[in-house]
């Protein structure tokens, strides 16, 4: 009943909250520019036509009454309608639900590999701490979070080029099938049929963009996750469990270990979101159509509506992933009470 509460009780903070920034974002995005200003410019477009689609996006209205309009119609699950190509109006829901699916599937996993592997890594450099292992580790994080993200994913891409044209200059498509590194977006790909072909259909088409996602991410959960269990091992009651007899394995994993988790959930709630509505280069890069892509076309187009769409699934994400965080402190921790 208490986590009932709990959950409950963030909801409803969450809620103005997210009330208040929408209400911001739209008086920006709003004031930004002119959303009909690509039909303005064609000659073809009578001012009558112009008229109508300004009514049905709800531009002949004051910005309050727009946004309160806009918040009813949302609630009500009427996303708006979105500036297609040309003089086409398109509903923004099936374009949002759309693009976060696809960001979804390549976040989600790309996150999850660099949450397991950088917390393995973490625990392994702080309890082998100054080792070869632990510097190693070091330098491979402070590697890869210097690197920006689009260097990783041109880098990946042109490798995943060459491999492919070796592959073909060697004669060998007939014996590897298709080639597993593709550099283009798996909505595009069709397979033969069999596991092998869909394997190196899907696979191939998921691995470079979740690698160059992977690795920005693996570099600050390892290095979060070091620092968190070197200042765990260093505790009183770590010190009690050694001075108890305990194995070095049990005093680890079954005292030190769970705490120590606590920062990398959080920054794993964060950085989910943050990954979620910001892959806009990786995206470009690999030639895949989701969030980011859409979120540059909506913003190059001053299409509001998509915008707006595109910010309320963002923050639900983030705000939904720190309500689970939260929730995961008291299972790690517990003497974090959520009642």
């Amino acid at each position: 009943m208490n986590l009932v509460i709990y959950v409950l009780r963030r909801l409803a903070i969450s809620i103005p909250v997210l009330l208040v920034g929408t209400f911001l974002c739209f008086v920006m995005v709003a004031g930004t520019g002119d959303p009909l200003g690509e039909l303005r410019s064609n000659p073809n477009i009578s001012a009558a036509a112009l008229a109508q689609t300004a009514h049905q996006l709800g531009l002949d209205q004051n910005i309050v009454t727009r946004y309160f309009t806009w918040l009813g119609h949302f609630l009500s699950g009427d996303w708006g309608i979105s500036i297609a190509q040309g003089n086409a109006l398109a509903p923004v829901a099936p374009k949002v639900i759309a693009a976060f699916g696809v960001t979804f599937k390549l976040v989600v996993g790309a996150e999850i590999l660099a949450l397991v592997i950088g917390v393995l890594v973490g625990v392994l450099a702080a309890v082998r701490q100054y080792s070869v292992i632990d510097y190693l580790a070091t330098t491979l994080a402070f590697l890869l979070f210097s690197m920006p993200i689009f260097c990783v994913a041109i880098v990946l891409k042109n490798y995943a080029i060459e491999v492919n044209g070796w592959v073909r200059d060697l004669g060998l498509t007939d014996i590897l099938g298709n080639p597993w590194l593709r550099t283009t977006s798996p909505e595009s790909l069709k397979y033969d049929g069999g596991i092998g072909g869909f394997l190196a259909t899907y696979v191939g088409a998921y691995l470079l963009p979740t690698l160059s996602i992977m690795a920005i991410s693996f570099a600050a959960y390892s290095r979060f996750q070091r620092a968190s269990m070197l200042e765990t091992l260093g505790s009183d009651y770590v010190r009690t469990a050694r001075a108890k007899g305990l194995s070095g394995s049990r005093v680890v994993f079954r005292h030190a270990f769970r705490n120590a988790l606590i920062p990398v959930s959080t920054l794993f709630s964060v950085n989910f979101g943050s990954v979620l509505g910001g892959a806009i280069i990786t995206e470009t890069v690999f030639n895949w159509h989701g969030m980011g892509t859409l979120l540059v076309e909506a913003v190059t187009k001053n299409d509001t509506q998509v915008m707006m769409g595109w910010l309320v699934v963002i923050a639900s994400t983030v705000i939904v992933a720190n309500l689970i965080a939260d929730l995961i402190y008291g299972i790690l921790d517990p003497r974090i009470r959520v009642g």
